[in-house]
């Protein structure tokens, strides 16, 4: 069954959200320009309602040693997710440094970009196949662009993947179905504004991605 990541979580009731939806992952931005950014003492508050068996990601961008270690210490986290321009020495160096998982973001936006994926793939417990964000963008996701998904179709990598960029619960089946992802990832996607989760959209995504009912 299709696993769903549930990003830019801001509040324990989204949290809760999340979890009832069946979502496998809880996704939390540690970056000040994103509309979905909390800092390590929202972390530390959010931590205490988290579920049970719930996998949690922290997303940031090109971040220092002393702000990773900030997050870890905050609330337990058992991915990072590197969504800047982080060298593939960059990833290995966290990885090892801090000894978690590392999920790395890879922008899609041509079959130009696809031997950067395999550069990753080398190095990370993860990717995240995302849509190459504009040039003019602020952020390097969360922007409700997709890609064209049969650039990636039928193809695999040597570590699990996931896909993001501009999911919905409309589009999901079809993405999953173009591309044969085991995992997606969505954050505006089930947004009614920047940054402010609507329930019932989490809810019909992980049903439309899984299969399964909502509620």
């Amino acid at each position: 069954m299709t696993r769903v990541k549930i990003c830019g979580l801001r509040t324990r009731a989204d949290v809760a959200a999340a979890a009832q939806a069946g979502a496998a992952y809880a996704g939390f931005v540690f970056f000040p320009p994103s509309p979905r950014h909390i800092t390590t003492g929202d972390a530390v508050w959010i931590a205490g309602g988290l579920p049970e068996g719930i996998i949690k990601v922290a997303l940031t961008v090109d971040a220092d040693d002393e702000l990773l270690a900030a997050i870890l210490e905050a609330m337990p986290i058992d991915i990072l997710q590197l969504h800047g321009k982080e060298s593939p020495e960059r990833v290995a160096e966290i990885r090892t440094r801090f000894s978690r998982p590392v999920m790395k973001a890879v922008g899609v936006g041509s079959e130009a970009d696809l031997p950067a994926l395999d550069a990753y793939a080398q190095v990370c417990d993860q990717i995240l196949v995302d849509a190459r964000p504009a040039p003019e963008a602020e952020l390097p996701g969360g922007n409700g662009i997709a890609f064209d998904w049969r650039l990636i179709q039928g193809r695999r990598w040597r570590r699990p993947w996931m896909l993001a960029g501009g999911l919905t619960p409309e589009n999901v089946a079809e993405a999953i179905r173009l591309t044969g992802a085991a995992q997606v990832d969505v954050s505006s996607g089930v947004e009614s504004a920047p940054g402010r989760k609507d329930h019932e959209k989490i809810a019909a995504f992980v049903a439309a991605a899984t299969g399964r009912t909502p509620g």
